[in-house]
């Protein structure tokens, strides 16, 4: 079994900060890629910023310039950073991961936390 866990939503003003994290947990032989998505109330999933295994990064053209992604491949954990906090953020985001259980490879989902930006 693989696990996801999410860390560092809450809420914050325009202009603001936060850092989410997540951390891949269970019987992993290797992540290939990690990245973060996002859904507001009534919109599509979106993806907002990917990392690979050879730290190609990915990232939505309404982040660019304010969220940062990263990759700690000894923790198996990922980490966006977000900066410069819009009203337009507010969402759940969802860790994503794809990775080898063992021998096979499949996508794996957080359970989403949720990140709301005041004005």
């Amino acid at each position: 079994q693989v696990q996801l866990v999410e860390s560092g939503g809450g809420l914050v003003q325009a202009g603001g900060s936060l850092r989410l994290s997540c951390a891949a947990s269970g019987s992993i032989f290797s992540i290939l890629a990690m990245g973060w998505y996002r859904q507001a109330p009534g919109k599509q999933r979106e993806l907002v910023a990917t990392v690979t295994t050879g730290g190609t990064t990915n990232y939505a053209d309404s982040v660019k310039g304010r969220f940062t992604i990263s990759r700690d491949n000894a923790k198996n954990t990922v980490v966006l950073q977000m900066n410069s906090l819009k009203a337009e953020d507010t969402a759940v985001y969802y860790c994503y991961a794809e990775l080898y259980e063992g021998l096979v490879r499949r996508g794996y989902w957080g359970q989403g936390t949720q990140v709301t930006v005041s004005s």
